[in-house]
């Protein structure tokens, strides 16, 4: 027994010290993480010479709120995984910003990196170049080869370059659909879509195997409407006729065999750029304005060097005591709490909650870019909304690149709603889809046999055909979701029921449509939402803007981070292949829908979706 005891002790000390050793361990690593966040997130102020460049080079997508938490994202930039997103008030902030710095005597848009935007994001950037311009600054842009997107804000320079070798390609606006009926056909799977709306055509995607007469008729008036003005907008910038816009592209085969297969002369011949330069011979053409620098052929400041020095000036300004709120509401309408580039419901209620305690908010702006989703998250998010009105803050939706569905549903009950004329809003309607899966389980000799203590148990099993009376509870519950939604926006802006119907089975609108219809107050940008706030709370002038943001605590944070590289890893040891276009996506909605059936939770998914 003595040496048990003592055989017993050693075990018991090497185990306290292995258990020591694993909390120094974890400590040491703690602190190697904050260590990283720290140096990631220290960022010295730039030295900006007496004369430069601000080179505006965004990566990525445009967005309203960069997608993941802070600490994915310091994460990234210190382990240089770059970034996929650029934050649009970031730009906007920055142009604005240099308009007056004496230092800034021009502007470089850089867009190679760009790689997608909607027109009313780009609509604002491009404001803020126009009024860089109007202060008497030069906008240069220059390229390889533009796209579409990248050449609309292009246009807005005072010179246009473009490298011998490159092109500008404008193909105008596409709506193309990926169905899958007949795979689904093939699998044997049952899709019960149930819904209501006769213009609601999401579902179609798993319902049919081409468009339906519905949804191309609405694709036609808001796609039409969206090519129209990008064509009007470039035209004004480059002082083309909108026309030549539509000929470039509608030409462009018979125009680029006429200069023997060179896109550059085409695009030059056109008027779409003003000289073919190599990237050399632009930087000595910036250089006369900007001075010379030996590294980088004239002096410049990058985008990203120079914004925390906007951000240090932005928080040096005193705080006024009657502010303008600006939430964020960007991404598919998800329920509980959610990491930014989401709209989580509890989560942005939650800043919703904070804006109406907060006694330094006198009124708030409720940014959507959202394309809808769980019709329980945007109630949940729309009771918040009318409890600021409610408290005497009032609220102004502004509609970015799309409001529609759920996004418009938490507009409704803002005190005005205010969006660019051409968000895509409206899409006020209401599905739900349940597959099942008896018929390809049957395929591979698997059935399903039993009973149930009630006529309901077992009806809504996905290995069993859906059972009448699910079948009618389901029908049931969208019919009065629809009803509700449909009543919450006719008393919202005080109209008729009947009305707002005949508005409603699933159209969707761009934002001058939506306005002559009265689903939307005025038409304008963020600049004229934040104007109407403070002049309904009657804010005096120099009130300030105070832009609230989802906050994580360390524990959360840290746990997302590992959940994020626990993906990344097991992505690392998967095989790829590069789906067709629009493909993918419409897989991962088809993977959200199987996720939520499997909860055994209808799927309300109130979306609009927009190419």
């Amino acid at each position: 027994m003595p040496v048990l005891r003592a055989v017993g002790a050693v075990l018991k000390g090497v185990w306290y010290a292995l258990d020591g050793l694993r909390k120094v361990l974890h400590l040491l690593l703690l602190l190697l993480l904050f260590g990283v966040l720290l140096a990631a997130s220290h960022t010295a102020l730039p030295i900006i010479p007496r004369s430069a460049a601000l080179v505006l080079a965004p990566q990525g997508f445009l967005v309203e709120e960069e997608s993941g938490d802070p600490l994915e994202r310091a994460l990234a930039d210190a382990t240089g995984e770059g970034r996929s997103e650029t934050r649009l008030r970031d730009l906007v902030d920055v142009v604005d910003h240099a308009r007056d710095d004496p230092r800034i005597r021009a502007l470089v848009l850089d867009l190679d990196g760009l790689q997608g935007a909607g027109l009313p994001m780009m609509q604002d950037l491009a404001r803020s170049i126009r009024w860089f311009r109007d202060a008497g600054k030069k906008v240069y842009a220059f390229s390889q080869g533009y796209s579409q997107r990248q050449y609309y804000l292009a246009a807005q320079a005072d010179e246009v370059y473009l490298d011998p070798m490159g092109y500008v390609l404008i193909e105008g606006y596409s709506y193309y659909r990926s169905y899958f009926r007949g795979a689904i056909d093939k699998l044997a799977v049952d899709i019960n879509v149930f819904k209501v709306g006769s213009h609601k055509t999401a579902p179609e995607d798993f319902t049919r195997s081409d468009m339906s007469r519905e949804d191309r008729a609405d694709a036609e008036l808001w796609v039409g409407a969206l090519w129209d003005a990008y064509k009007s907008d470039v035209a004004a910038a480059r002082d083309l006729d909108p026309a030549l816009v539509q000929a470039y592209a509608d030409e462009a085969a018979a125009g680029v065999r006429a200069t023997g297969g060179d896109t550059a002369q085409y695009a030059l011949a056109r008027g779409l750029v003003d000289g073919l330069l190599t990237r050399a011979e632009f930087e000595q053409r910036v250089a006369e304005i900007a001075g010379e620098d030996e590294d980088t052929g004239y002096a410049a400041v990058r985008w990203r060097s120079y914004l925390p020095a906007v951000r240090s000036q932005q928080a040096l300004a005193r705080r006024s005591d009657q502010n303008v709120g600006i939430i964020v509401a960007s991404g598919e309408i998800l329920d509980g709490e959610q990491s930014p580039g989401t709209v989580g419901g509890d989560s942005l209620a939650a800043l919703l909650r904070d804006a109406r305690r907060d006694d330094d908010i006198a009124a708030v702006v409720l940014r959507i870019d959202s394309p809808g989703g769980s019709m329980l998250a945007s109630e949940v998010i729309r009771r918040e909304v009318a409890a600021l009105v409610e408290s005497g803050k009032p609220v102004v939706a502004s509609m970015s690149t799309v409001a529609a569905s759920g996004g418009y549903y938490i507009a409704m009950d803002a005190s005005r709603i205010v969006a660019a004329p051409t968000t895509i809003t409206g899409s006020i309607g209401v599905y739900a889809i349940v597959p099942t899966f008896q018929r390809t389980l049957g395929k591979i000799g698997i059935t399903s046999d039993g009973f149930g203590t009630t006529r309901l148990a077992g009806q809504a099993e996905l290995d069993r055909a859906l059972g009448p009376d699910a079948r009618e509870i389901l029908q049931a519950s969208v019919e009065h979701a629809y009803r509700t939604f449909v009543g919450n926006v006719a008393r919202a802006r005080d109209r008729r029921p009947e009305e707002i119907e005949s508005l409603a089975q699933g159209r969707v609108w761009t934002g001058a449509d939506a306005r002559a219809a009265g689903i939307v107050d005025e038409l304008g940008g963020l600049d004229e939402a934040i104007a109407e706030a403070a002049g309904l709370a009657g804010l005096p002038e120099g009130y300030g803007v105070t832009w609230y943001e989802q906050e994580l605590s360390w524990r959360d944070a840290l746990a997302r981070r590992l959940r994020f590289a626990a993906a990344r890893a097991v992505q690392a040891f998967t095989p790829r292949r590069a789906p067709l276009p629009g493909v993918g996506e419409a897989l991962a909605r088809a993977r959200t829908l199987l996720a939520l059936a499997a909860e055994g939770r209808p799927v309300y998914l109130c979306e609009c979706r927009v190419e």
